[in-house]
C-alpha cells in the first residue's frame, strides 16, 4: 500500500492546482517572558525575532509548491505594506502571483501571533470581511476562467474574509465539473450549504455540526456517521472528510460505508495551518489519480508531520515519504 502512496506523490511535480481564496499575511513575534506588566496582569514579551509567512490560501499554495506541484493562485490583497510583504514572500517561494488582485478599498488581512517559550500568548487580526467589489470580483473571475484551462484541480480556501461568495461559487463549481477535474473545499460555516456538487470538503467536527445546522453536540462514532451522511445528502457532493483532531479523520463517500482513519501525528507542537496542509495534499493526490481513501491517508501523514513544527509550516516530499515509511 505504501509503495502505491509514493506513486501518487511522485506525480505531484506534473500537476497544476488552482487555489482560490482568502489571502492572509501571518506575522510571528517571538520572544521571552520574565515579568508581568505593572499596568495590567499580562506578561511582558521581550521580542527577539519577527517573521512573515503566507497564510490562508497563501499557505495552501506554499504547501503545494513545497511538494513540487505548481500553484495557480487567485486572491485579493490591499494596496499596503502587508500586501507588498505578502507578494514578496509568495514570489520568494516561486508562486505565481498573476491572479492576486490589488483592491484599493480593502486592507490586506494580517494575523499577528506573539509567541514566548514555544507558547502562543496572544493573536490579533487586522482585516475586512466585506464582500469584494464588482470590479475586483470581475478581475479575479477572468483570471480563474483562464487558469482553469490548465489546472488539474481547483481548491477553494474559505477563511470568511470576503473573497469566497455565493456568486463566485456559482461560477467556480460548474467550471470544475464541466472540465471534469476535482474541486475541493476547506470550508467556512457561513457558506457551508453553498458548497454543492463538489468533489470533497474537509470541515472539522465543529464546522460540520454548525454548517449543516445542528444544534446539539456530537461525539460518538455513530453520531459522526449520521452527520457525514447528512452532509453528503444535503450538498449532493461526491464525498466529505470530517477532521477529528487527535481522533483522526472520518471519510464519507456516496454508496460506500464510512471509514475512520487514526491520526498520524506523533508529536504536536503547533496546529497552525494544519488544515491547509490537509486540503493541499488531498487535492494534489486526487489530481494525481488517487482514490479518496488513499488521498486522505497521505494527507493525514502530511498533517502529522506539519503539526510537529512551530508556526505556519509546510511539508516537503522527503518529509512526507519519511512520515509514511515510519
Amino acid at each position: 500500500m505504501k509503495s502505491k502512496y509514493f506513486r501518487y506523490i511522485e506525480r505531484f511535480s506534473s500537476k497544476k492546482i488552482l487555489v482560490i481564496g482568502d489571502l492572509i499575511l501571518d506575522k510571528f513575534l517571538y520572544g521571552s517572558v520574565s515579568r508581568i506588566s505593572p499596568e495590567a496582569p499580562v506578561p511582558v514579551v521581550d521580542v527577539t525575532k519577527e517573521t512573515f509567512t503566507p497564510g490562508g490560501a497563501g499557505n495552501v499554495t506554499n504547501n503545494i509548491s513545497s511538494l513540487g506541484a505548481k500553484a495557480l493562485l487567485a486572491g485579493v490583497i490591499g494596496n499596503d505594506s502587508p500586501g507588498e510583504t505578502l507578494i514578496a514572500r509568495l514570489k520568494a517561494l516561486n508562486i505565481n502571483t498573476d491572479g492576486v488582485i490589488i483592491d484599493e478599498a480593502r486592507p490586506t488581512t494580517i494575523k499577528t501571533r506573539v509567541i514566548a517559550h514555544h507558547q502562543q500568548i496572544v493573536r490579533y487580526d487586522k482585516e475586512s470581511r466585506e464582500k469584494l467589489s464588482s470590479g475586483t470580483l470581475s478581475k479575479m473571475t477572468d483570471y480563474i476562467i483562464q487558469a482553469a484551462k490548465e489546472a488539474n484541480a481547483i481548491m477553494i480556501s474559505d477563511y470568511g474574509k470576503g473573497v469566497i461568495t455565493s456568486d463566485l461559487l456559482k461560477k467556480i463549481i460548474p467550471l470544475a465539473n464541466t472540465k471534469g477535474i476535482p474541486i475541493t473545499v476547506d470550508p467556512k460555516i457561513e457558506h457551508f450549504l453553498q458548497y454543492k456538487k463538489i468533489t470533497t470538503m474537509t470541515p472539522n467536527l465543529n464546522e460540520a455540526i454548525q454548517g449543516i445546522g445542528l444544534l446539539k453536540k456530537i461525539s460518538s462514532e455513530q453520531e459522526i456517521k449520521e452527520l457525514g451522511q447528512k452532509i453528503l445528502k444535503t450538498l449532493s457532493s461526491k464525498s466529505v472528510i470530517i477532521t477529528l483532531g487527535e481522533r483522526g479523520m472520518a471519510i464519507f463517500e456516496k454508496s460506500k460505508p464510512p471509514v475512520f482513519i487514526p491520526t498520524r501525528a506523533k508529536e504536536v507542537y503547533d496546529v497552525t495551518g494544519a488544515g491547509d496542509t490537509v486540503i493541499a495534499v488531498l487535492t494534489m493526490c486526487l489530481a494525481s489519480g488517487a482514490p479518496l481513501k488513499e488521498a486522505a491517508e497521505i494527507a493525514n501523514y502530511a498533517a502529522g508531520a506539519v503539526v510537529a513544527k512551530l508556526g505556519t509550516a509546510t511539508v516537503t516530499i522527503e518529509e512526507l515519504k519519511n512520515a509514511i515509511k515510519e
